[in-house]
């Protein structure tokens, strides 16, 4: 399984309510309806919180200022992820999802990358509360 994360720092003007609004219900179908033809297995969006326990954890790390949010994008395959490079579908899939994503993220400031996972551990869910 091969995971994308994509860090996302919204654009100067949009406000982090505006940024999240349109990403989550304007972006995210788009992806969605994209999904098939860019081979996505999954994708997940965290959006981040302006609370004070945010800051108390960067201050405490000497951290700098959080991301908006980070999208995250799951392929089967490294060959899944570069199948769209040959297929007219998923190029036009591609295309438009940049051209959307120019309308609300700072591309230039979103660091994105490839990885695989590694999980450490996963605790169940708590037991009678």
């Amino acid at each position: 399984m091969l995971k994308l994360s994509f860090c996302l720092r919204r654009l100067p003007h949009l406000s982090r309510e505006a940024f999240q609004d349109y990403w989550l219900n304007q972006h995210g179908p788009l992806v969605q309806r994209h999904a098939q033809a860019l081979r996505i297995r999954r994708y997940l969006q965290l959006h981040s919180l302006d609370d004070t326990l945010t800051a108390g954890l960067r201050k405490a790390r000497g951290a700098p200022e959080p991301y908006d949010g980070v999208a995250e994008l799951w392929f089967d395959s490294v060959e899944d992820l570069t199948a769209a490079r040959h297929d007219k579908a998923a190029r036009a899939a591609g295309a438009a999802l940049i051209e959307d994503e120019r309308k609300f993220i700072d591309l230039a400031n979103s660091p994105l990358w490839l990885a695989e996972e590694h999980p450490i551990f996963e605790r169940g869910p708590r037991r009678g509360t």
